[in-house]
């Protein structure tokens, strides 16, 4: 695993090469080009005011502009999660030339699919964060979280992106299931919820190791708290596990890919 990612960090221009061949290949040919980058976070937003709503109709609440700040937060980190994992997988499958013919660090495939996913984040963040500025939602020390939250999403989206791609190479229909996965879970992510809405079952939906982190987001930015100390450390130790494992299963599969594509 050491030595993996030693000769991944020694090819480090492959993975910066590929990875920008990966960004121009997907606005290629593009009628709206960047502004893709925006439309996701957009539709998870609008998705998120649908469901505001409903749970303000059904409370007697009026839909408030901290509520839009809340999803809009978590829509931009989703939407690149989402994305990540779902072209992750499909990473080592569409470069079948390179990975049967070349010689290079396979692993270069899926981080890159990822990385890639990270300038339509960037994008998009940046929107985003004028949203949040023309709301009024101040700053505060506990902003410095944001940075830490992020890497941690960005890991534990490369640590599937990692299993599914391997998984994917052997059975071809990872890359459905995957898509299934994706498709419902925004229903047990709080995106367009906080988790506390469900009282006492809102540790069921923080054991998705996603959950703190998007829940972090919010409560870091538009409440200016420190993230909940346990569930921060919970998602922090599971992440670590699974880019570890996701490494070792790798590692392990990697002598078998050319022959099994």
């Amino acid at each position: 695993m050491v030595d993996g990612l030693k000769e991944l960090f020694d090819r480090r221009d492959l993975l910066y090469i590929v990875t920008w061949r990966e960004i121009k290949i997907k606005y290629k040919q593009s009628v709206m080009g960047m502004a893709w980058a925006v439309l996701m976070p957009c539709i998870i937003v609008c998705a998120g005011l649908i469901v505001r709503f409903a749970f303000a109709r059904l409370s007697g609440n009026p839909l408030t502009l901290a509520d839009l700040a809340f999803v809009a937060v978590k829509a931009a980190p989703w939407a690149f999660f989402v994305s990540a994992l779902r072209f992750g997988a499909n990473s080592l499958v569409a470069n079948t030339n390179l990975v049967t013919k070349v010689y290079m660090p396979r692993l270069v495939f899926p981080i890159a699919a990822v990385f890639s996913q990270l300038f339509d984040f960037v994008v998009a963040g940046v929107v985003i964060t004028v949203f949040l500025v023309i709301s009024g939602v101040g700053v505060s020390v506990h902003l410095i979280w944001v940075p830490v939250l992020i890497v941690l999403l960005v890991l534990l989206a490369t640590a599937f992106a990692i299993m599914f791609s391997a998984a994917t190479l052997f059975f071809r229909d990872v890359k459905y299931i995957v898509e299934v996965i994706l498709t419902f879970a925004i229903f047990f992510t709080p995106v367009f919820y906080e988790s506390h809405l469900f009282g006492p079952w809102a540790p069921l939906l923080l054991v998705n190791p996603v959950s703190p982190l998007l829940e972090g987001l919010s409560t870091v930015v538009i409440l200016h708290q420190s993230p909940p100390l346990f569930w921060f450390v919970y998602s922090s130790v599971v992440t670590a596990v699974l880019f570890i494992l996701a490494l070792l299963m790798f590692q392990k599969l990697d002598p078998f890919f050319a022959e099994s594509i």
